[in-house]
């Protein structure tokens, strides 16, 4: 009896410290009676999902229910894969404006290849439950700052720690293009902002100069991967900035290129296909103008936000809203990011707004879903509705771009997981004030 009562006392102690995730594997969900949009095939009426150890076990109109699954009666109801906001700052940055000891999002030098976002994401964000009440399951949290940022990671949104999150350390290389324009620096995050305007043979000097910069990282860690696969042990060094950049020139990590201008979007095409770098263009907001040449060489687009300015006063006033839809129209492959953290939460609203000017309403779902996914090399896992794929849901009570619509459910990671968020928990206090 004292040797049974001390086991069970140790399967109650591994329990207690067990991840929830880990608990929660061998749960099964049945999802039925609901419109299915899988975004792999036609939407499937009065459809069922089974959801078992985190992955979808079936789906189809003719998909029993597994005895004991929790059943989840949908109908009248829609199911979607959960969306990726494919560029953004989820956990990086808690308050933007005024709290420096809350962001978290660049390091110090211009060369940091070595710098993986995943390192510095904070699970207890307030933003996270905000960001996945709007249907939003994962995202790419990329770092910012000088030339090249670090590793943007692949997480998902829910998860006690870092580890439960995870879903690719290293899904992008960041890397924030000189600006060969009047006001120079770098295309990254906002773009270079109101800087004086310097003559253009100064700035082509330092273009030059940093370009020259980027190429010399690159062809050092064509020879670093050389040493370290064929060279001597015994001599050898390792260095971290270097291996970090071994898949990115053996083309197996993507670059994510930052920059706007149209002059330094066909700049930054041809240098990475010269140096035979795997390209996503970044921001884009002239993408546009070179739409066709972004098909020719087969250069995907995160876009940024729709609901903004245009870049240039002789620019139509809805340009950021039509501009979506004519790459789409041209053929390139497009995904939303929002590149931030304040309007994380408006991913599916930003494509949204861009159906109204000519994106189809079913590329729109596929910028949000399936396209990043492809874009990022995990479309084996993520952005549809499919068997075997980690099973990211939201259930809605209709279309999940337009702003009225609610998740009713929502799953991360096949794991049921609560929308209660910050923001509704205020809005309920001071709804029910007296």
């Amino acid at each position: 009896m004292k040797i049974a009562n001390r086991i069970l006392a140790m399967l109650l102690f591994v329990l207690l410290l067990a991840p929830a995730s880990l608990l929660a594997q061998g749960k099964t969900y049945a999802i039925t009676g609901a419109k299915i949009y899988t975004m792999a095939g036609p939407p499937i009426a009065n459809g069922t999902v089974v959801i078992k150890d985190g992955k979808i076990a079936a789906v189809g109109a003719k998909v029993s229910v597994p005895s004991g699954a929790q059943v989840i009666n949908a109908r009248g109801l829609e199911v979607y894969p959960g969306m990726f906001n494919a560029v953004s700052q989820v956990g990086l940055v808690e308050v933007g404006q005024g709290e420096p000891g809350t962001v978290d999002l660049n390091e110090l030098g211009d060369f940091n290849p070595q710098i993986a976002a995943a390192t510095a994401v904070h699970p207890a964000s307030e933003h996270i439950p905000v960001v996945r009440a709007a249907g939003i399951t994962h995202t790419v949290s990329v770092p910012g700052g000088g030339v090249m940022s670090g590793h943007g990671s692949l997480i998902h949104l829910s998860g006690w720690v870092i580890d439960e999150m995870l879903g690719k350390k290293t899904a992008v290389l960041v890397l924030n293009w000189p600006r060969l324009s009047p006001q120079g620096g770098f295309g990254g995050f906002g773009g270079g902002g109101q800087q004086a305007r310097r003559p253009f043979s100064e700035l082509r000097q330092e273009y030059d100069r940093r370009v020259t910069e980027i190429e010399n990282w690159l062809e050092r860690a064509r020879h670093y991967a050389q040493a370290a696969e064929k060279g001597s042990k015994e001599n050898f060094t390792r260095d971290e900035k270097l291996e970090a950049l071994v898949p990115v020139v053996k083309g197996e990590e993507p670059v994510l290129v930052m920059t706007n201008d149209d002059r330094d979007i066909k700049n930054a095409v041809e240098f990475c296909e010269k140096q035979k770098l795997k390209m996503i263009l970044g921001g884009g907001r002239e993408a546009w103008k070179v739409k066709d040449f972004l098909k020719q060489k087969n250069i995907p687009v995160v876009l940024g936000r729709t609901h903004a300015l245009p870049l240039n006063d002789d620019e139509p006033y809805d340009k950021p809203y039509s501009a979506p839809g004519e790459l789409a129209a041209a053929g390139v492959k497009i995904a939303f990011g929002t590149f931030d953290i304040e309007f994380v939460r408006r991913l599916p609203n930003e494509a949204g707004q861009a159906v109204g000017y000519g994106l189809s309403h079913d590329d729109a779902l596929k910028a949000v879903t399936i396209n990043p996914a492809q874009m990022f090399s995990v479309d084996k896992e993520l952005g549809t509705i499919e068997q075997g794929k980690i099973a990211n849901i939201i259930v809605t009570n209709g279309d999940p771009l337009e702003l009225q619509t609610e998740v009713r459910y929502l799953f991360i990671k096949g794991q049921l997981t609560s929308t209660d968020n910050k923001h509704k928990q205020l809005y309920e206090k001071y709804r029910a004030r007296p």
